[in-house]
């Protein structure tokens, strides 16, 4: 599943191709995704795109007429092609533009949404509840340490709690978690200050760096141009349960915490 890195290595990628470009057309092969795909295609056609932004996982496509939400689901992917492209299986929505590119929406799963608001997206229901950016200095230990105040939780699933903090999904608060040397079964609240300034610190720069290796490969997510992400390539624990640890050597554990893999050792992450 595309997390918060490989979004913003979309963003990137789709940018500037499609900046300040005019809509021409808009193609829906199948509408039923995630929810049913609006029919905009009079608000958008004809419209010029002022931006494109990133909101935990969702990619806002900004128009005068009001802004476009997407989000890759489970296997979506959005490519820049030349309008002549022949189509293919699971290619869902065209975005064509007047450079003569087009933004092309491809989900075999259907999981994926492609949304229109034109309040400010910030008060739509799928973004209204969202908790800061991790990469944003809203994201610091002062604000982590108040918002875990007595959680019993696990400290890895409020890790994944959008409502905590977006776009830290299962991969990189396995990662996360073990750089800090953090079990991730430890109750959120009995975290001391100390070690969440190593963890949020970790979250900033492992998301920093799996953006920067153009995200992570580990099915099927390519990037805008069908380049794999190589970040894969520097994961200590996620995916290497029973494998030994590159720090000290012993077996990585594997147990399921929120229905999710969840990866660690047991000697370096005691806390």
């Amino acid at each position: 599943m595309p997390e918060l890195p490989e979004v913003e290595v979309t963003r990137q990628g789709i940018s500037p191709h499609l900046l300040d470009q005019e809509v021409t057309k808009l193609i829906v092969r199948n509408g039923s995704l995630r929810w049913p795909v609006p029919d905009i295609a009079q608000q958008i056609v004809g419209q010029t795109i002022r931006s494109i932004r990133r909101r935990a996982k969702y990619l806002l496509i900004d128009t005068d007429a009001g802004t476009t939400i997407v989000h890759l689901g489970m296997s979506g992917s959005l490519r820049i092609l030349s309008k002549s492209t022949p189509v293919e299986k699971h290619d869902h929505i065209d975005l064509e533009m007047a450079n003569g590119k087009v933004l092309r929406f491809n989900d075999p799963r259907r999981f994926g949404a492609w949304l229109w608001c034109e309040l400010p997206e910030a008060a739509h229901p799928l973004l209204a509840k969202l908790g800061p950016e991790p990469l944003l200095p809203t994201f610091n230990v002062d604000y982590f340490q108040q918002a875990l105040k007595g959680k019993k939780k696990a400290i890895k699933l409020c890790l994944m709690d959008n409502h905590i903090v977006v776009g830290v999904g299962n991969i990189y608060a396995n990662e996360a978690l073990f750089a800090a040397g953090i079990h991730p079964q430890t109750e959120a609240g009995r975290v001391d200050i100390a070690r969440l300034t190593i963890l949020v610190t970790e979250v900033k720069q492992i998301l920093t760096n799996a953006i920067k290796q153009g995200g992570t490969t580990l099915k099927d997510f390519t990037n805008a141009e069908g380049k794999p992400g190589y970040f894969a390539q520097k994961l200590h624990v996620y995916g290497r349960g029973g494998e030994t640890c590159n720090e000290c050597g012993n077996l990585l554990s594997e147990i399921k915490l929120g229905q999710r893999a969840t990866v660690f050792c047991g000697l370096c992450q005691t806390r």
